[in-house]
């Protein structure tokens, strides 16, 4: 393995990342001098995504990228015994997925991710917290792209269309920070104003609302990253909501006048029905008035024709 490549991936290593020699046996926490011996290590930090990682379980998966015309991995981590691998793609700048992190950069990047995965035909359970570590001499590691990928690189070899908000799969890696922040900042707009609760009340609200989502997860968010989800929305809202800023934007979008002038704009669209019979123009006299064209009285129309 080419040594700048394995400077890489210990450079950006956690300071404690979680690790273990057998997944069956649980993760430990250490610093990075200790985890650096295990067969699996934790490659991103908590806020902070260096790479993509993909989990393909199928011999051959650290060649065969190549035949699904996906990008080359930055490295690929082989378990000799069954041909199974970890891709690794390096970002030349982090995605930030901290509670201070911009929503929409993080949207792009599940969007190319999820892109990814699916030309990879990666597995949709890989939690992505930890992987093969290249350090370990279990493993066969080969590098395939030396140098750093921008996600708009990663983003001219994908379909995004087929990857859209609709289409990211809502519990895969950054999918799952997006689908959470989304689901619970909806619901703390509406519910806090039910009491307009004191800031730490509020903020143990959030959490407890944005852990029960994490847990419809297959893979859940690790804790920390679930509070400061629950932390980012709180200090928002309560920065942004208040009881006398919502009664003042009451007031203001729903007096009697506004909503008389909402009223006479909806009975004009609606008069007439509002739906085309067949191909007959809805503004047409006939399609209001159909007894005019008949040369009958409205009263007859109803009591002979429409019965």
């Amino acid at each position: 393995m080419s040594n700048v490549a394995l400077k890489l991936f210990n450079d950006r290593l956690p300071h404690k990342p979680y690790f273990t020699d057998e997944l069956q046996s649980g993760l430990r926490i250490a610093g990075k001098e200790r985890a650096i011996l295990a067969k699996y290590i934790q490659f991103n930090q908590p806020h902070a995504q260096f790479w993509l990682c993909f989990d393909v379980d199928r011999p051959g998966a650290a060649i065969d990228w190549s035949d699904c015309n996906a990008p080359a991995p930055t490295l690929t981590i082989m378990n000799k015994a069954n041909g199974h691998a970890h891709l690794l793609y390096a970002l030349k700048t982090a995605v930030r997925t901290a509670p201070d992190g911009k929503i929409k950069p993080l949207r792009y990047a599940a969007a190319v991710e999820s892109a990814l995965r699916e030309k990879l035909g990666a597995d949709v359970g890989y939690s992505g917290l930890i992987c093969k570590n290249p350090n370990h001499d279990s493993w066969q590691i080969a590098v395939w792209q030396p140098e750093l990928y921008t996600l708009d690189w990663l983003a001219d070899s994908l379909n995004l269309n087929s990857a859209n908000d609709k289409k990211i799969l809502p519990d895969y890696g950054l999918g799952r920070n997006c689908t959470l922040f989304d689901k619970t900042r909806k619901w703390a707009y509406r519910a806090i104003r039910q009491g307009w609760p004191e800031y730490e009340q509020w903020l143990q609200a959030c959490y407890e609302r944005a852990s029960a989502y994490n847990l419809q997860f297959v893979s859940p968010l690790e804790e920390n990253e679930v509070y400061g989800i629950s932390k980012s929305i709180a200090k928002w809202t309560m920065n942004n909501f208040s009881e006398i800023s919502f009664s003042s934007f009451v007031e203001a979008t729903h007096c009697s006048d506004i909503q008389a002038k909402r009223g006479s704009i909806g009975g004009k669209v609606s008069r007439g029905g509002g739906r085309p019979i067949g191909s007959v123009n809805i503004k047409s006299t006939e399609q209001k008035k159909p007894w005019l064209s008949l040369g009958i009285s409205r009263s007859t129309y109803y009591r002979k024709i429409i019965r």
